[in-house]
Order: C-alpha cells, then sequence, then structure tokens
C-alpha cells in the first residue's frame, strides 16, 4: 500500500514593489546626488537602466510613490543641517511682511529672495510636466547633459568670485533662478545648474553652495506637499510601504553626509572632481549605447 503524501503548508513571501536593497541603493544615490552638482534625477534614471532594473516597468504610480518618499528624505536631511538658519530665515521673513519693519532685515529679506529663486522652475514644472515625463530623460539626453553642463560649471567656476549672500539681489534671485529651469531636465542637476549660475555672476564657492542648497528647500518641500497630497489621495501602491521608509531614511542619512561634505570639500577645493565625474560618466553612457551593450 503506498504511502500517504500530506501537502506541506506553502509559505508565501510577500514580494515588495521595490525591493529592499534597490530601496538602499536609490536611497543611497538620491541623498548623495540631490546635494552634489551630478544631477540626481539623471542618477535614478541611469542606475536602474545600468543594472536592467525593471521595478517601474508599467506601473507608473509605484515610481511616483518612491519618487516622493526618496524627496522627502532630502528635504528631511537639508532642513535639518540648516536648522538654525531657517529659524532665522522664516522668523525675519514673516516679521518682514506682517511688521514691514524699515530697514530691511536682512536676512528676512534673503529668505524671499531664495524663496523667489524656486518660483520659475516650480512654475515651468507644474506646467510642464507631462512633456518632462514623457520625451526627456532618456539616457543617451542625459549623458550628453551630464557632460555639457558639467563642462559649464567647470567653466564658470574659474570666474573670480567674492560676493557672498548678504550681496544677493532681485535680478540675482530672477537670474538663478531661471538658470534653475534647465534642471528639469535630467542630467543637468538642480544643484549644479544653480551652483554655476552663482558662481557666474561672481558669488564665492561658499556662498554659491549655500544659496544651491537652500534654494532646494522651499522648491523640493513645494513638490513633495504636492505629490504627497496626491499620494495619500490615491493610496500607497501595495508592497510599498516598507521599501518607501527605507528610501527615507537612506536618502535622508546620505542627503545629510553630501550636504556637510560638499560645503567642506568647497572651502578648499573647486568644483573639478565633480566635473570630471560628469564627464566619465557621461562618456560611459554614450560609450555603452554606442556598442549596443545597452539600449538607447
Amino acid at each position: 500500500m503506498e504511502a500517504a503524501h500530506h501537502s506541506q503548508p506553502v509559505h508565501r513571501v510577500e514580494q515588495t514593489a521595490v525591493p529592499i536593497f534597490h530601496a538602499i541603493v536609490l536611497g543611497l544615490v538620491q541623498g548623495l546626488s540631490e546635494f552634489l552638482p551630478i544631477s540626481s534625477s539623471g542618477h535614478l534614471l541611469l542606475v536602474p537602466w545600468l543594472f536592467g532594473w525593471n521595478d517601474f516597468a508599467g506601473d507608473p504610480k509605484i515610481e511616483k510613490a518612491f519618487d516622493v518618499a526618496l524627496h522627502l528624505g532630502t528635504l528631511v536631511a537639508v532642513i535639518g543641517y540648516f536648522r538654525n538658519e531657517l529659524v532665522v530665515y522664516v522668523r525675519e521673513g514673516v516679521r518682514l511682511v506682517v511688521e514691514r519693519e524699515k530697514p530691511v532685515d536682512p536676512q528676512g529679506r534673503l529668505a524671499w529672495l531664495l524663496v523667489l529663486s524656486s518660483l520659475p522652475a516650480a512654475a515651468v514644472g507644474a506646467v510642464g510636466e507631462k512633456y518632462i515625463d514623457e520625451k526627456l530623460g532618456t539616457p543617451a539626453l542625459i549623458a550628453v547633459s551630464l557632460i555639457v553642463f558639467g563642462l559649464v560649471l567647470a567653466w564658470a567656476d574659474r570666474r573670480d568670485g567674492a560676493r557672498t549672500l548678504d550681496d544677493y539681489t532681485t535680478k540675482d534671485a530672477l537670474k538663478v533662478g531661471a538658470a534653475q529651469v534647465l534642471a528639469l531636465n535630467p542630467g543637468t542637476s538642480r544643484s549644479g545648474i544653480t551652483m554655476t549660475a552663482a558662481r557666474f555672476i561672481g558669488f564665492t564657492r561658499d556662498a554659491a553652495v549655500r544659496a544651491s542648497f537652500l534654494m532646494a528647500i522651499p522648491v523640493t518641500a513645494g513638490a513633495v506637499t504636492f505629490k504627497m497630497a496626491k499620494l495619500l489621495k490615491d493610496g500607497i501602491p501595495e508592497g510599498l510601504a516598507l521599501p518607501m521608509v527605507i528610501g527615507i531614511i537612506t536618502s535622508g542619512l546620505s542627503g545629510w553626509l553630501a550636504v556637510w561634505g560638499t560645503l567642506k570639500l568647497i572651502r578648499t577645493r573647486s568644483f573639478m572632481p565633480f566635473v570630471i565625474y560628469r564627464v566619465a560618466l557621461g562618456t560611459l553612457v554614450l560609450l555603452l549605447i554606442a556598442t549596443g551593450v545597452r539600449s538607447a
């Protein structure tokens, strides 16, 4: 008589929408590249392309939700790093509007100028979001943008600059803000193009970097708030909660490190290490496309 076979219970392992390892890697990439002048949006597109990851294939909701988490992490990082200065900027900025003090407090004035700098990119991004998502961000275009705007950064950084944030004017805010619009193209780099513009109009490296980081707060906060509201309305995609938490933590920690490291580096060095990296990565991507190792 044949022995009876008892079926063993099947233990199903719940699959996450984004593998945990991928969430860690992309969180680190976002945190570092958001503040280094090397393009976070470009890297977040290139890394999955280089390694053949298809976590977001066919489901843009997952990609957008995870993107919110990564940017929330870097927003917390930059706010945490500049928390003491931000308290003063917010307090004096509000006081400038409510009490209309005269003479104008320099910190209150700077607070509103930094907000003004973020408006052009916010407006163009809101109007052109669909076009940007559908037409930009190809590996070839990212590679060319990395190279071209890296070289522009090198050129601008060779100029003499002695201006500090105390010298920031409305005209400066509009110029740097207009330059930031170019960062809507993945590969340009928001921090890179704003540092480039600030250096071009005569600011010191330290002032250019600080202005770039502080400008990131209102534009990122606005984008995160808008996307978070939509995410809460639509609901978090199934299996994405844990990867999102991991993405927030890793992007926040690496983002804080990037802010600290960049400010420390530029006190004694130029932007050339970032320029070399951009040109090398862009060239590698173009070679991979040209040889057929990766598709364009």
